[in-house]
């Protein structure tokens, strides 16, 4: 079987949490730019209305003055207060006209003298300001007007439109300004409307005047808020997504080498750099060897000789144990079957399987293709049980181990005694040994409790017909007080460390045939 590892995970998964991590910061710091944009631009606005309401107010000011001088004179003959009318015309900054009224009859003007025209009070707000969008004189130049009226005298008094649109268009060229009376509304284009005032899309402000009945509008136009963000914050914005792109490569970087571990282990599997080491099972009784656990190690390139426990369970996580194990059961078989006639039949040889090889009936494939390698009947598979993953009973795994066991494939459960599960698996699989622990075996003439739980898991064995391998024997007391309690097979340093496979092989060939 190819030993290949697919790619679960599409591309959208693999880069989202780049993608993400990069336009956090952007979003969030264009999110606080454009709200501090709009602060300002609010801040404009507001500066902006107040302003144009001083000038405003400066002007009917002025105009005002003039209303103050020129009312004594309403009644009188034109001709005799012409003079006095265009008099204030000069005098006063803005005013474009002087007229005297007479219960409200028109009757003077600094224009054109005498001049009659009936005033209707009500198109003043207030009785006091009307913006008008034109005069027969000057139809399309609005004019504002202000009254001023005292029993039956009553003085009018314009102010050119040219300056109340200079105003509206000049104090700030990017604020939109609108100067309201009443219902009528001007803004820097000059032409004096009846309709509804518009809204300002950007941080209108309204400010009406506290001396005269108007009010001035502003804000701005659409999309002015990233207009300002990106001409007032340029290095701001180019900072934020400077931290976008280093947040974006920090976390790629994090990636990598979070997942680096298993692009290593998927590289040392396709070169072939996990090899196994054989550590001797022997009997008890005459010390022969009566098989090999078969242990994972990696050569790596760089590093050397890696221990288990620093890839084991990188390789457990990803899923790469399964054709790692595979791989380690192919190199077996082209080791040791050519080595056959130095084993005694019967010869046991264990591999560790974990949760990750239950997942599918691949197992009975890789252990029939293993066996095929030996002559029939000649070694003894084993399969190691390990739990650092739970092995979950189902109808699959229960398939599986069937399905093993009429291959002739024996079971046994590793580590027994430390692990959770291991009662259930007694219960749930049909197990052939029991390899008992090394922590219960160092504990040998040191802990009483400890000897108990082993003499415990030893007379549990008996009862259920099961074989015991103890593992970790390092003195021979230990040697001898599990072989005095009926252990058939013991393994450890006392009689070998974990050979590599010439060594193995070396060391098989020159062991002495058991005596019958």
């Amino acid at each position: 079987m190819p030993l290949t590892l697919k790619l679960t995970r599409r591309w959208t998964e693999r880069y989202a949490l780049v993608v993400l991590s990069g336009l956090l910061p952007v979003v969030l710091g264009l999110f606080i730019i454009a709200w501090q944009a709009d602060r300002s631009l609010k801040l404009v606005a507001k500066q902006t209305v107040t302003e144009a309401v001083r000038q405003f107010d400066q002007m009917l000011d002025n105009a005002a003055l003039a209303t103050d001088v020129v009312l004594p004179l309403s009644g009188q003959e034109c001709t005799q207060v012409e003079l006095a009318l265009r008099d204030q015309v000069t005098r006063r900054p803005f005013v474009r006209s002087v007229n005297l009224v007479w219960d409200n009859q028109l009757y003077c003007s600094s224009l054109f003298g005498n001049f009659k025209e009936t005033v209707n009070p009500e198109n003043y707000v207030a009785g006091r300001l009307w913006l008008m969008s034109g005069n027969p004189v000057t139809p399309n130049e609005p004019l504002l007007i202000l009254r001023k009226q005292k029993d039956h005298q009553g003085v009018l008094v314009s102010l050119y439109g040219f300056h109340l649109v200079n105003v509206l268009g000049l104090i700030n060229h990017k604020t939109l300004l609108l100067l309201q009376v009443g219902d009528a509304w001007i803004d820097r284009y000059g032409v004096a409307r009846t309709t509804p005032v518009p809204d300002y899309p950007v941080a209108q402000v309204s400010l009406p005047s506290a001396q005269y009945p108007y009010r001035v509008v502003a804000g701005f136009s659409e999309g002015e808020v990233w207009r300002f963000a990106f001409m007032e914050y340029p290095g701001l914005i180019a900072l934020m997504i400077f931290l976008g792109v280093v947040s974006a490569g920090t976390v790629r970087w994090l990636q990598k080498r979070a997942s680096s571990p298993s692009h290593e282990l998927q590289r040392g599997l396709e070169a072939g750099e996990f090899i196994p080491f054989f550590q001797p099972i022997v009997r008890a009784d005459d010390r022969q060897w009566a098989g090999a656990e078969v242990l994972m190690r990696w050569q790596h390139p760089r590093e050397g000789l890696v221990r288990p426990d620093l890839f084991i369970p990188f390789a457990e996580h990803s899923g790469l144990i399964v054709p790692m194990t595979r791989s380690l059961m192919q190199q077996t078989a082209t080791l040791l079957a050519p080595q056959a006639t130095s084993m005694e039949p019967g010869f046991h040889i264990g591999f560790n399987i974990t949760a990750r090889h239950c997942q599918d009936l691949e197992l009975v494939e890789d252990c029939r293709t293993f066996l095929k390698a030996f002559a029939p009947g000649h070694i003894k598979l084993v399969l190691e049980l390990t739990e650092r993953e739970l092995i979950v009973p189902s109808e699959l795994t229960h398939r599986l181990f069937a399905q093993l066991h009429e291959l002739g494939v024996m079971i046994a459960i590793d580590d027994f005694g430390t692990g959770h599960s291991s009662l259930g698996y007694l219960h749930e699989f049909n197990v052939d040994y029991l390899k008992i622990d090394q922590s219960f075996v160092a504990m040998i003439g040191a802990d009483a409790l400890s000897i108990h739980i082993l003499d415990a898991i030893i007379e549990l064995s008996a009862k259920l017909g099961l074989g015991v391998v103890a593992e970790g024997i390092e003195t021979e007391e230990q040697s001898q007080y599990l072989a005095a309690r009926g252990v058939a097979f013991l393994q450890g340093y006392l009689f070998a460390r974990p050979l590599p496979a010439d060594q193995f092989i070396v060391s098989l060939r020159e062991r002495p045939a058991r005596k019958t």
